[in-house]
This record gives C-alpha cells, structure tokens and sequence, in this order.
C-alpha cells in the first residue's frame, strides 16, 4: 500500500474536568491527529516500457503526479500547458509533428527515444503534463521518496534533451530561438565565479534571490557551471497566476516586485562611503531607477529638482508595460515579395528597436543607423508614438540634446582646473568631480535618452553649475536653462 504525506484529522474527543464545586462533568474538544492516509492508486503506464503515466483521470484532468503533489496540480491546471491538445486542435492546422509537443512524451526530459504520446497515441498523454520536464514517473510512484523523485531541468540548451527549447523553437515557437541570440544566454560569462555576481549573472543564483527552492538537475552545480538566464528563471513553469506564468509581474512600478527590476536595478546611484582603496565605480544596470526616476544618478548639493520624482513618460502611467512594452514586443513578419509567412518574433532578444531585413526580422547584426529604414519602431508606435518617423525623431531629439551636455561636462571634467586627487577612483574620498563623472556615465549607458531624457537633462545641468561653482569658472557654451517637455 502506497500512503500519501500525512493529513490532519479533526476529531471530537470526550475529555474528563474535575473542579472543587462540582462532582464531575464533560465536555467536547476538538484535537487534530496525524493520520497517515492511503494515496489514491496509479493506472498502469500505457506506454509501459518508458513507465510515462499521463494522467490518472483523463475526464477531470487529473495528473496521475497530482494525486499526491496537489498544490502542483493546482498550479499547472491555470497554466496554458493543461490545454495544450485542445489549443492545438482548435487552431486548424494540427498536424502529426506538432502533437509530439502538445503531449507528453520525450521531448523536454531526459529520455532519448520515441515516448509517451510518440509510442501510444491514447488521451491519456494529452496536454503538457508534469512528466513532459521531468520525465517518467513510474519508478517515483512505485517508490515514492525522495531518491526517486524525477527532477526537470533547467538547462537552455536546445541540443539537450531536457529543455524548453525542445518545443519553444522554430518558425512559430521562436521563443529559445531569440533568447539564444539574446545577452540573457550570455550572462554566465561575465561574472567569472564572483559570488556577489550570481544573482543576476546565472539562473542557479537567480532563483536563489528569488527564494525559489524547488529542486531541479543542475540546482547544486558548482558556480562555474551554472547555468545562464534561462526561461525558467523569469517564468514558472508550475504556473504562477501572473501572465505568461512569470514569476514576478511586469507591469508594477515597484523596484523590488517588478521581475525586469529585480536585476536591473543595480547601482544606479554612486557610492559615497567608500574605504582606501575601494575603487568608485560607475552605474551598473541602472535602468529600473532610472525609468522610475527613483535613485538614480547623483543629485549635486544645490540642485532641487522641481518634482522629488522626475519620471519620464516611459515610467508612467501612459505606458503600464514599462520595460516588456518595448524589449518585449511580438509580432508576425510575412516575406514582401509572396507575401507567405515567415517567422514569429517573440521578443525575448529583448531588443527595443532592433536592425531588421527587408521583410522586417530582427538581423543577427544589430549594427545599424537609427532610421526607420533600418530598425523596427513597432514597439514605439504600439500606441503611443504615431510613427516610426516620430518616435525616430523623438529618440534623435533627446540623444542630441544630452550629447550637447555630455560634451560640456566632460570638457570640465578633463580640465585641468580639476585636481587630479579629486577623479582618483582608489583614494576613498567622494568628490562633486567623482559625482559628475557618474552622472555623465549614466547619460551615455545604452538607452538612457529613452528610459528617462527628462532626469538625465536635469542631472547634467545640475552637475555643469556643480563643477562651474565647485572647480571653475568654465567657459559654459550652452543654454542650460532649456529642458524637455
């Protein structure tokens, strides 16, 4: 007999009181008693040789896996993969390769030949169930501990056996196809094994920060080989209740619950306490506080801003997507010439404006002038710019006018009006120079005339009169009294 984990009874027990005044009387308490309970039974495997179970109930849905894991169960049935047959079905167009994906069977785990839905095609293995990732579980229910236990991966290798590349790929599912091409699947070679790195540098030290703790494959991996930022970092592949199953939302103007801040948020303001020695160093995906306009940059003594907040349009209310509104934007590209389909781009090359072909792909060189001609603007005009044209404009205006800023504040601070000592990164001391420095940094990180020109304006001018007063007088050659609007 098969016994689940232990359940909680409650049962009325007649217990004795005695008191001085009174002879005796009774009364009725409730306890709660541990009783083990028997598990529901499984079905014999269909496909026997490869032990796949599929479900338990194919009418309710019920996972041969949920009988036990009901919380999982729970999870799963809100998420797009529990009706995975019937999507497919009703779309028109379902032919027999694109079941082996809307089943269970070997792709996404680690078996290696034809199974599941692949090796008997019954109802019982329709839809993407538990073992789908994490492979059969016959062994699991004949033994059910924690060493037989079959864990998913969490591995973006689409040459693996067990990853969700095995069906998110291809002309209509190009999900691993563009993350692939991506900076998320290049993440693990930047922290070289520093452990105050890992938390948005590999999907191991990811999920850790996120206060996952489901095990899976390569959760104890040593950190050289970690895994980069795969898919099951941002999404949960149980279901999550949150769109697209992520596991953060994208949509709250909150650092700490917004799933893109949760890294993109780092040292957006410079450190101030430093010790000698301890080298001053410049923004580090600052974007978060930056589109918010919470934290970000250095706020010279005597600048008062005239909002505590300076919050560009891209971090408010006119645009409730924030950063999935342009780095995640989808759509179907179709050949000009014969006008046939040809691929879906899914937006998780995270691109906001990127270089595409003739037919408006993303290219793999991203290399290109910024013009309508040669990037998508598809992101910008989806409601909020009225053309490529003008938001083309928009961008060219704000990178202008920033340049003619940077290049007034990097006159001054390569002046030699400016001590030395005062932009030495090792001495410990914090400077208006080292401040300045700062900001002109973040006005020159990749994207900042977008997540937020209205702040950064209004840094660089602050810190212009900064340096004038603190190191000048400076020859000042522009108008530092325009702004944006």
């Amino acid at each position: 007999m098969i016994f689940s984990p232990i359940r909680l009874l409650r049962l009325a027990v007649p217990t004795v009181l005695v008191a001085a005044a009174v002879a005796g009387c009774t009364e009725t308490k409730t306890e709660f008693v541990e009783v083990p309970v028997p598990a529901p039974p499984f079905n014999p495997p269909p496909d026997a040789v490869n032990g796949f179970l599929g479900y338990f109930d194919v009418a309710t849905q019920q996972t041969t896996c949920g009988n036990c894991h009901v919380s999982r169960q729970g999870q799963w049935e809100s998420h797009a993969h529990s009706d995975a047959w019937n999507t497919l079905e009703a779309s028109g167009h379902a032919q027999d390769f694109c079941r082996t994906c809307h089943t269970v069977s070997e792709n996404g785990n680690l078996t290696d030949a034809p199974a599941g839905w692949n090796a008997v095609q019954t109802d019982v293995y329709h839809d993407v169930q538990c073992e789908s990732c994490h492979g059969p579980g016959i062994t699991h229910v004949q033994a059910p501990d924690a060493g037989t236990a079959p864990l998913a991966s969490i591995q973006g290798d689409t040459l693996g056996p067990a990853s969700c590349g095995t069906c998110h790929s291809g002309t209509h599912h190009g999900f691993f196809d563009d993350w692939s091409k991506s900076r998320h699947s290049q993440m693990n070679s930047y922290p070289q094994g520093r452990a105050e790195c890992i938390s948005c540098h590999t999907a191991q030290g990811a999920l850790a920060a996120f206060g996952v703790n489901d095990n899976y494959i390569e959760k104890n991996a040593p950190v050289g080989q970690h895994e980069d930022i795969t898919c099951a970092v941002c999404h949960d592949p149980h279901g999550s209740g949150i769109t697209s199953s992520l596991r953060f939302p994208i949509s709250v103007p909150i650092q700490e619950q917004n799933l893109c801040m949760k890294c993109h948020h780092k040292r957006a303001e410079p450190e101030q306490d430093l010790d000698p020695g301890s080298r001053f160093r410049g923004p580090h995906s600052p974007e978060g506080p930056l589109l918010l306009g919470e934290g970000a940059g250095w706020f010279p003594p005597n600048f008062t801003p005239l909002l505590d907040t300076i919050r560009g349009t891209h971090g408010s209310t006119a645009n409730p997507g924030l950063c999935a509104t342009c780095h995640l934007y989808s759509y179907t590209v179709t050949d000009q010439a014969t006008g046939d389909f040809v691929v879906n781009v899914t937006g998780h090359r995270f691109l906001a404006i990127p270089c595409v072909d003739a037919n408006g792909a993303p290219t793999d060189d991203q290399n290109c002038s910024y013009t309508p001609a040669d990037r998508s603007f598809s992101g910008c005009t989806n409601g909020c710019h009225g053309d490529a044209i003008a938001a083309a404009t928009a961008l060219s205006t704000a990178e202008t006018r920033l340049g003619t800023l940077e290049a007034q504040l990097d006159a001054q601070l390569t002046d030699p009006l400016v001590p030395p000592a005062d932009l030495d990164p090792l001495s410990g001391i914090f400077t208006s120079a080292k401040g300045c420095q700062f900001n002109l940094e973040l006005s020159q990180a990749k994207g900042s005339s977008v997540h937020n020109p209205f702040l950064m304006e209004q840094l660089l001018i602050a810190c212009i009169q900064e340096m004038d007063r603190t190191y000048g007088p400076f020859p000042i050659t522009v108008d530092l009294e325009y702004q944006l609007h």
